[in-house]
């Protein structure tokens, strides 16, 4: 994959996909400025902490980094064993303000990617909910909608849901800024640090059950070379458009062989 000299901003450095993802960048030859709360292990060319939940802490942790990108990878995200609000800000509002802020400071061509996830899945059955957040015109106006519309069932999956949404949504508006595109990965169930949260969730015995099948979770390093194709100059026309990364979970799901799962 083509990514040679390509200058990334990376969120989520520090652990899981992230740290695979900045891992695969930099040996392949590009560079990666990173935002987490937490410094990174792998080497990158700079690294800012920030809180995703906080607008006034992403515009002060851009406001330290220079330059422009050829890519921003969105990984950073926070289960549903968080605050409900919380979770929604890191995973939605936050993602949404860091990738519009970013705008004006993109190379063109240059490729947004979102980490989404397949726990979004139903997210047509609540289409014009989600059309209603991912419309709002700021990350305060976006919280305040989700405080006034309360959502059933986990709020993780909300936030993943209005993370699909706002990438299918985005695909047009942004090939007219210098040809800009922009895409999202789903990935199934991941042994990263933050799976046990996961399993209490949305049931041990659900994700169990996704294991039994595939017989075994994905890894980070499964998840990551779809990623860094994304951000890459070989996948230069893919834009708007979300790839599932389960190992073969949702085929099986979309094409009834399998029920649904309940998380």
């Amino acid at each position: 994959m083509d990514v040679k000299d390509l200058r990334c901003l990376v969120t989520g450095t520090a652990s899981g996909i992230g740290d695979a993802v900045t891992r695969r960048l930099t040996a392949a030859g590009a560079s990666v400025v990173s935002l987490d709360r937490h410094k990174p292990e792998a080497d990158v060319e700079q690294h800012v902490e920030v809180d995703l939940a906080d607008p006034a802490s992403i515009d002060s942790a851009l406001e330290q980094i220079d330059g422009s990108f050829d890519a921003l990878l969105n990984i950073a995200g926070i289960p549903g064993t968080a605050p409900a609000e919380r979770v929604f800000a890191v995973n939605f509002l936050g993602m949404r303000h860091l990738t519009e802020s970013l705008f004006d400071r993109f190379n063109p061509r240059a490729s947004i990617v979102v980490v989404s996830s397949t726990a979004g899945f139903q997210w047509a059955r609540r289409l014009d909910a989600l059309k209603e957040v991912v419309a709002t015109e700021s990350f305060a106006e976006g919280a305040e909608w989700f405080r006034t519309h309360p959502q059933e069932g986990n709020a993780y999956n909300f936030s993943k849901e209005a993370a699909t949404v706002y990438t299918m949504a985005m695909g047009a508006a942004v090939r007219e800024m210098g040809e800009l595109r922009i895409n999202a990965v789903l990935p199934g169930p991941v042994e990263t640090p933050i799976l046990a949260d996961f399993e209490q969730s949305m049931g041990k015995e659900t994700l169990d059950g996704v294991k039994a099948l595939l017989g075994r979770h994905a890894t980070p390093d499964d998840i990551a070379p779809t990623i860094v194709f994304l951000a890459s100059r070989d996948s230069g026309w893919i834009n708007g458009t979300t790839l599932i990364a389960d190992g073969g979970v949702s085929g099986a799901v979309f094409a009834g062989l399998v029920p649904a799962p309940e998380i």
